[in-house]
């Protein structure tokens, strides 16, 4: 039977302490982002530990699930985008500076964490891979919508939200850092083209970021899925599938 267990960690950039749920005993550590406005308990609620038994409990995949930040960033729509990006600097920083080394620190010391996540979680997941690829090599992004700016934004811009846009800041990106992203990512981009993959913006997010990281030459993957709809049976069965092959 797969273990699971919750840990509160301290979290002094967004005040207080956060849960984390883990599922499984070993294997390659992965760190799910949740759907929009999700909690650590989704993962297991919307039947992605069942998905997932056999590599769970074979040992293949770790899964640690965090809390969404998102009632103060992505989701706050009366802020300008300026201050929902500013929440979502602190949300990585407890990220980069908490979770990360919990993760470590309880797999043994490995240092090869993937990320992954559905719909605003596959933002999440492909944001941090790029952002932190010496921490996340490697990135599982399931109906993504890669363009903050698509989701009723308003406001100024500036550094912090041009580069929390991965289709504004890699296309521009070249030389050194580019040549480290090819040699430390790999990225698994998924989706459908059944009902709300087109309303969400995930099915041309998704070809859009794949034609991006085809051109910068970062190694990736891209499947469609014909007539998956943007939706938890599509994402169980498309993690069952991609989410092994990491261990």
């Amino acid at each position: 039977m797969t273990r699971t267990e919750y840990h509160e960690l301290d979290a002094p950039s967004l005040g207080g302490r956060r849960r984390v749920a883990v599922h499984g005993h070993w294997g390659r550590p992965v760190l799910w982002f949740p759907s929009q406005d999700g909690q650590e308990w989704e993962f297991e609620a919307a039947g992605m530990v069942d998905a997932l038994r056999p590599a769970l409990d074979a040992g293949l995949i770790k899964i640690y699930c965090v809390p969404s930040y998102d009632e103060q960033s992505w989701s706050a729509s009366w802020k300008p985008l300026t201050d929902r990006v500013d929440a979502h600097r602190r949300f990585e920083d407890w990220i980069i500076w908490q979770v990360a080394p919990f993760i470590r620190d309880t797999c043994g010391g490995r240092d090869d964490i993937a990320v992954a996540g559905p719909s605003l979680g596959a933002f999440q997941a492909v944001l941090f891979a790029l952002r932190h690829a010496h921490v996340f090599g490697r990135a599982v992004a399931l109906s993504g919508n890669y363009d903050p700016w698509s989701w009723r934004a308003w406001g100024p811009a500036d550094e912090n939200t041009y580069l929390a846009c991965p289709l504004q800041f890699l296309p521009p990106t070249e030389g050194g850092h580019l040549d480290f992203l090819r040699s430390r990512l790999r990225l698994t981009l998924v989706v459908g083209s059944g009902q709300w993959e087109d309303t969400t913006g995930a099915h041309d997010g998704s070809h859009a970021m794949a034609a991006v990281l085809r051109d910068k030459g970062i190694d990736h993957e891209f499947f469609v899925w014909p007539g998956w709809p943007h939706d938890w049976p599509s994402w169980r069965a498309q993690a069952a599938l991609y989410l092994p092959a990491l261990g």
